[in-house]
């Protein structure tokens, strides 16, 4: 939270709203694309993509919930790295959200973007990149989101609980349709799935947006510190929505291989030889139902807009939870005493979301989906250690919610995360790890300039933070000799690759464990009290 001067951040938002902030940020532009390129990628298996997926989700929730049960404050996915590693650990994370958040929300505006070309040519190329017309649809809805945003947090919360309920009806529509339409024989078709077996339904958890789809787990923590309740709110929403989402996507990937025309499959030659510009309005209107394609491409307006609403506002907070740290410009600790907003953090969401929209090698929907989703894994890997750390550093500190077992899950969960990352291939790790480490020198200048940091404390963090550095560099290296990486004889093959990325990663787990600060850097003034907070200290 911000200090006094600042402004504070105002708990108005209920369970239920944190619910629908989790679900509406799951069923986003994944729903829309995610189906059709995860049976590219692993044909009619691709549906046991979306149980790897959500199982990895939920063991990285159960570890955040207990964090941000126990500290509910705004933008925990940054703040709780500093609280146990320190200002190193605490900005590498920070920076990464950042990269990750605000990509976000331009894949979600470039999602509405590819589905209104259905309707209004020149918006798309052939390489499903926007034309200068598509850029300037692009940045109005950014534009959009910025405004909605600026108003109040209740107005926000509220708005995307009406918004959400919505999204429900076309995609429950598009199943009980396409089932209908179902032609058992195409689970039998295995040509044209690339890579296909077990090493395409690993590739689809990252490439094709499965683990992406679900990441809307983040909301109910990134807003904790606006909850009324975050000991029972954070748990139960994290919980509710990843469930609720699964059962939607699994049905929709079962729906898509089971409705796709069995004489299209053979005549494309294979799941990877489909191509939809706008794959279920495309797949109604080969089956004759236009007034279903008609909806969908209504739906596809609505679904990724308000999802990209809800990480535009996610971002603004993950921003301020930065400078909060204090290796940011303070401007974007100030909140709005009136409003109970960050609106300085909300200008430079913005800013950063027109910038990925840029020329890049990341202008098409699945590559800026592989650069988000592994951006965002390379963040929650801190989150197992740090709950571990905690555990041994502050045992009688108070849990609301405890997660069992884990010892054992905390592991399991960092090393789901980082194959969540090294499933996403070179292409992204290559890009995404070497501006990481680079971010280090603005580390440095921020360290310099604030008077706070001593010599004995920049070299204490920087201690705790080599296993971090370190990791990101061996993921680097595996990613470029292992099976999903560019040499064409790969030292490691699928999947022995895999199993010494994990191997390796339960190495770094324990190191940065045993490498925690000696006292976690917990700013009690920062964590307002709950009222179950209060009723909790009062009754001991």
């Amino acid at each position: 939270m911000a200090q006094n001067n600042h402004g504070k951040f105002k708990r108005r938002l209920s369970t239920l709203d944190l619910t629908f902030l989790g679900v509406g940020s799951i069923i986003g532009s994944g729903w829309l694309y995610a189906a059709a390129t995860a049976a590219g990628f692993a044909g009619p298996y691709s549906w046991i993509s979306w149980i790897i997926g959500a199982a990895i989700i939920m063991l990285i929730g159960m570890v955040y919930s207990e964090l941000g049960a126990a500290m509910p404050v705004a933008g925990g996915f940054v703040r709780y790295p500093d609280f146990t590693h320190g200002s190193v650990v605490g900005f590498l994370i920070g920076f990464i959200s950042m990269l990750a958040y605000s990509a976000v929300i331009s894949i979600e505006a470039q999602a509405v973007r590819g589905y209104l070309e259905y309707w209004f040519d020149g918006l798309g190329q052939a390489d499903g990149t926007p034309t200068i017309m598509g850029f300037t649809v692009q940045i109005s809805l950014i534009i959009i989101f910025f405004l909605l945003n600026y108003w109040s947090v209740n107005f926000f919360g509220k708005a995307n609980t009406v918004l959400t309920v919505f999204k429900f009806v076309v995609p429950l529509l598009i199943i009980t349709v396409l089932f209908l339409n179902m032609d058992i024989s195409n689970f039998e078709v295995m040509q044209g799935a690339d890579p296909g077996g077990a090493k395409g339904i690993f590739a689809a958890v990252t490439g094709a947006g499965i683990v992406f789809a679900f990441n809307g787990f983040r909301q109910p923590i990134e807003f904790a510190g606006e909850a009324k309740n975050p000991e029972r709110g954070i748990p139960v929403s994290i919980l509710i929505s990843v469930v609720i989402g699964l059962i939607i996507y699994m049905l929709l990937q079962i729906a898509y291989i089971g409705a796709v025309p069995p004489e299209m499959l053979a005549e494309k030659g294979g799941w990877n030889q489909l191509h939809f510009d706008s794959p279920w309005a495309d797949l109604a209107a080969a089956l004759g139902i236009v007034w279903l394609a008609n909806l969908v491409l209504i739906d596809a307006v609505i679904s990724p807009s308000a999802t990209g609403n809800i990480y535009f506002s996610a971002t603004a907070r993950s921003l301020f939870a930065w400078a909060k740290n204090g290796y940011f410009f303070k401007v974007f600790q100030k909140v709005d005493p009136k409003t109970g907003l960050p609106r300085a953090a909300l200008w430079l969401t913005m800013v950063l979301a027109i910038v990925w929209m840029m020329p890049s090698r990341f202008q098409a929907w699945e590559d800026l989906v592989d650069a988000s989703t592994s951006a965002k894994a390379l963040t929650f890997v801190v989150g197992p250690v740090s709950l571990m750390a905690l555990r041994y550093k502050k045992p009688d500190m108070h849990r609301p919610f405890s997660l069992k077992a884990a010892t054992f899950l905390t592991p399991l969960a960092f090393i789901s995360a980082t194959l969540v990352v090294y499933w996403s291939q070179w292409k992204v790790i290559s890009f995404l790890i070497p501006i990481i480490v680079i971010s280090l020198v603005l580390y440095v200048i921020f360290a310099v300039q604030n008077k706070s940091f001593t010599k004995d404390l920049v070299r204490s963090h920087f201690q705790a933070s080599w296993w971090l550095i370190l990791y990101y560099l061996y993921l680097m290296v595996m990613s470029y000799i292992g099976s999903y990486g560019p040499m064409k004889d790969h030292l490691i093959a699928a999947p022995w690759d895999t199993v010494v990325t994990s191997l390796g990663a339960l190495v770094f787990y324990y190191w940065g464990v045993r490498s925690a600060l000696q006292e976690p850097r917990i700013e009690t003034s920062d964590i307002e009290e709950t009222d179950y907070q209060k009723q909790h200290r009062e009754n001991e």
